[in-house]
């Protein structure tokens, strides 16, 4: 489903891109003509999803651990190797585990804070350098959760750490501003992934139902009815990767078929 978004031939890193919404992201950005490197730990799967991507288009991997400075160092500097500069800029990571404070050890604390707020900001300084350096007007997007406006104490860690990326996102996007540097933010409801199957488990077992029975409760709270797609969530973040989205920045678009209460 094409959409026209300008990006042929744009240079694009995607985290976190082996499956779920990295991977739904990579596949539209194919779609729409861009060239992109996606990125995993894990070198196996990492070569199983650009493997089954090529047919799309032009897209390399990189093997990265983002929690891990050097590995940072390695994938901006291999993907600027491959692409020769990077236009756009999106950050995916996997969610910690779910669970209440109460529950969560200090080392999970440390891990989730590392993908959550550290390697974020570490990855967009040095993406950021190498924009300004080549003088890009770039995009920026991060993957947070629309919990960051309405946090549940079923997923503490995601909740209370994911804002910090709202905060990078406006502070960023000021910081950046005037480079032509834009930054901005998707906030995901419930998309189909392995962490609806995560969440609909924890709540069976917590609650004493069936994982189908926490799957339609989870439905039911949505006003469109259904859990989205990487795809549906993929072409958001494809519009704040392009200049169709050219006059704005620090912003946090919510992607979650209505679920979201708050008007802030």
């Amino acid at each position: 489903m094409p959409t026209s978004f300008g990006l042929k031939d744009a240079r694009v890193l995607v985290t976190a891109a082996s499956q779920g919404i990295g991977y739904g992201a990579a596949k539209i950005f194919l779609e729409e003509g861009a060239r992109v490197v996606i990125n995993s730990s894990n070198p196996d799967r990492l070569e199983k999803a650009r493997s089954s991507l090529s047919p799309l288009g032009e897209v390399r991997s990189v093997t990265a651990d983002i929690s891990k400075k050097d590995e940072i160092e390695k994938l901006v500097s291999e993907t600027l190797k491959q692409l020769g500069g990077i236009d756009t800029f999106v950050y995916v990571t996997g969610s910690p585990v779910p669970g209440p404070v109460m529950e969560q050890t200090y080392e999970a604390w440390e891990s989730a804070s590392r993908l959550l707020s550290v390697s974020p900001a570490y990855l967009a300084r040095r993406v950021g350098e190498s924009m300004v350096d080549r003088k890009i007007k770039g995009r920026m997007v991060f993957s947070a959760s629309y919990r960051i406006r309405e946090p549940s104490p079923t997923i503490a860690l995601s909740s209370v750490l994911r804002t910090s990326i709202g905060g990078l996102v406006r502070t960023l996007s000021r910081e950046l501003g005037p480079k032509g540097i834009r930054v901005n933010a998707v906030l995901p409801g419930y998309i189909m992934t392995g962490r609806i199957n995560q969440i609909a488990e924890d709540a069976a077992r917590r609650r004493n139902i069936t994982k189908e029975q926490a799957t339609a409760e989870i439905e039911s709270q949505i006003p469109l009815g259904r859990i989205g797609t990487t795809e549906e969530l993929g072409r958001a973040i494809a519009f704040l990767g392009s200049e169709m989205s050219s006059y704005i920045t620090g912003a946090m678009l919510p992607v979650d078929g209505g679920v979201l209460h708050s008007i802030g």
